[in-house]
């Protein structure tokens, strides 16, 4: 719908088969299925009960006439018992269709009287045959005297099945029309239903606001519907009794805050009031809503007074607008937060201005990595000028005067000289390794290796330096510790960069004590190298696995790369999906390690992401 009087038809689409349609084609196939297969199971159950009782009054047919053969023939000659036993038969042969034929046999089987002979068409249709013994009782004993075989047509139960079905197939033919009418009438009212609803959208695409829906007669859940249509018209209704230039701003307005709610946003009208702020930048601001709405953003000011706007804005409005209309962007700082700030100018369909729109975008972080990579080239600089400058002195010293130096002291220069190689060798190390492990493509091969071996090979390697600053370093270590997958090479750097900096931070004359142990859950393998220096603030050990991190404060003047314990993070994290950790209180020394995980776990395919650490100590 267009404002301003533009009207647009909503024209009814060709489509196929709708979801209802399916619905209750669905619901027809299924039920008519249902039907069928209940009338067959019905018609089935009937046939076969219908023919159990038919053979059970074949049966009791044939005991009947068996007594009846009895004391028909009793105390009556043998000549005579034919003639008895026929006309018994054919009385009741004549008295009932459904017997086919009725055959009397003596004790030897030898027929007495056959109604084939009589009937011999009627015999053909026989379909059942029952034979019962005749049994002449005296006193308490009994004789076989001969049997009856009966033959039964099954006329009665062939009309009786017949009836039957046609029974149920009417009777199931009513329930199917039925439930085809309740389908189709259940239908047709919600169709109706959704019909009105649809001339009502209809009525509100072509400009007739305030049009309302007759909710007499309807389902509850279709009344809701038509409550929400009714209260929606009316509000359409009042919105359009505003002017076309009220609407069109306000419509602006919204189409470009949801066009920036990505980062925060300040709307503010020709006259440098604040109309509309979202929480995002309100957030960045440090304000509520009614402190800034309907407020000048030139009076913005932070907690030191400072007013963070004013000088940006005037800049903004002595920019003609006719120019290439780029936005102005400049940073500000609001307490310890650097903001990134775009000022745009917002017009209407028609071209005229009707004010700007500031973007607010948190850059804290960003700022903050410039800064480490500064400290960091500064740093590396400082750090290779030194050992450089020491070897380049010691050599042209020894160069130049070797021959005046006694062996001692040749021994004490070329000592100074491997040290600073060393330390420049760990320093280039400690970059390249950091280019290498940050790469997603490398791939760290892991055999199954005793941690105990690893830290106590790094332990020896160091103890020459720790008897420099007069420091004892104690390994305790949990018995039984079950071997782990890693990379030998890494594991040990990473080892080797903690305990350097315990030795490093470590007052002389003090104590290092390095822990092995399995986790408190079970899953891991946890190392630990406990100093007694300086301790680190809670702020700080949250950055300390950072890249390019240091802690500088009076008690951190160590230099450094701040390369360490990042590496140890990515070593471990990422490549050998472990944990680092470090608890630290200032003035009582720190706890820096790491957890490997006892049962192998496959490489992580997607990019690496940090994971949660605890409070962490700088490196240097």
């Amino acid at each position: 719908m267009e404002s301003g009087g533009e009207t647009t038809n909503i024209q009814p689409k060709k489509k196929g088969m709708s979801a209802q349609t399916r619905l209750i084609i669905t619901g027809l196939i299924v039920s008519t299925a249902f039907i069928i297969g209940a009338a067959c199971f019905a018609t089935f159950s009937i046939g076969q009960n219908m023919n159990t009782a038919y053979k059970n009054f074949a049966q009791v047919l044939s005991k009947t006439l068996a007594i009846e053969g009895v004391e028909v023939t009793k105390d009556v000659p043998q000549l005579a018992k034919y003639d008895a036993l026929r006309a018994n038969s054919v009385s009741i042969l004549k008295s009932n269709d459904d017997i086919a034929f009725i055959i009397f046999k003596d004790n030897n089987s030898k027929i007495i009287y056959s109604s084939k002979d009589d009937y011999p068409e009627q015999a053909e249709n026989a379909k059942i045959t029952v034979s019962s013994p005749m049994i002449v009782k005296n006193g308490a004993e009994s004789a076989n005297v001969g049997s009856v075989t009966v033959g039964l047509s099954g006329g009665i139960m062939d009309k009786t099945t017949s009836t039957s079905r046609t029974s149920i197939f009417i009777v199931f033919i009513l329930a199917w029309l039925v439930i085809v009418g309740i389908i189709y009438m259940n239908s047709s009212i919600i169709t109706g239903e959704l019909r009105k609803l649809y001339q009502g959208v209809k009525k509100i695409s072509s400009g007739e606001f305030g049009y309302t829906l007759d909710d007499k007669g309807v389902d509850n859940e279709v009344k809701e519907l038509y409550a929400a249509f009714n209260d929606m018209s009316e509000r359409l209704s009042r919105y359009n009794e505003q002017t076309i230039e009220s609407l069109t701003f306000e419509r602006n307005k919204l189409e470009s805050v949801l066009m920036s709610i990505v980062n925060g946003v300040v709307v503010c009208d020709n006259h440098d009031k604040v109309i509309l702020v979202n929480n995002y930048a309100k957030k960045l601001l440090e304000v509520e809503e009614e402190d800034i709405v309907n407020t000048q953003i030139q009076q913005f000011c932070d907690s030191s007074g400072e007013f963070c706007f004013s000088e940006k804005i005037a800049q903004f409005k002595d920019t003609p607008l006719e120019d290439d209309g780029s936005p102005i962007h400049f940073n500000i700082q609001i307490d310890q937060k650097t903001l990134k700030c775009l000022i745009s100018p917002m017009f209407t369909r028609s071209n005229n201005y009707v004010g700007y729109i500031l973007i607010l975008i948190d850059v804290t972080k960003e700022v903050e990595m410039d800064q480490l990579r500064s400290n960091f080239i500064s740093n590396v600089s400082h750090e290779l000028r030194t050992p450089v400058t020491v070897l380049r002195s010691y050599i042209d010293t020894l160069y130049n005067f070797g021959n005046d130096f006694d062996f001692n002291t040749q021994r004490e220069f070329i000592g100074v000289m491997n040290q600073e190689i060393i330390r420049m060798n760990r320093m280039v190390n400690d970059i390249l390794d950091f280019s290498r492990y940050e790469a997603q493509s490398l791939h760290l091969e892991k055999t199954k290796q005793n941690l105990i071996d690893i830290v106590e090979d790094a332990v020896n390697q160091v103890q020459v330096l720790a008897k420099e600053h007069d420091l004892t370093i104690s390994i305790m270590k949990e018995p039984d510790l079950p071997e782990v997958y890693l990379n030998v090479d890494s594991i040990s750097r990473a080892f080797m960069n903690i305990l350097s900096n315990a030795i490093k931070y470590s007052p002389d004359g003090k104590r290092i004590k390095v822990r092995l142990e399995r986790s408190r859950d079970g899953e891991f393998v946890e190392v630990s190298v406990e100093d007694q220096g300086p301790g680190i603030s809670e702020k700080d050990q949250k950055k300390v696995f950072d890249r390019f991190y240091r802690v500088e404060n009076a008690t951190h003047t160590v230099k450094g790369t701040g390369l360490g314990l990042h590496l140890v993070k990515v070593t471990v994290e990422k490549h050998h999906h472990g944990q680092v950790f470090v608890n630290s209180k200032e003035g009582e020394g720190s706890t820096f390690g790491f957890r490997l995980p006892i049962k192998p776990i496959e490489e992580a395919e997607e990019e690496y992401k940090p994971k949660h650490q605890l409070p962490a100590e700088s490196e240097a």
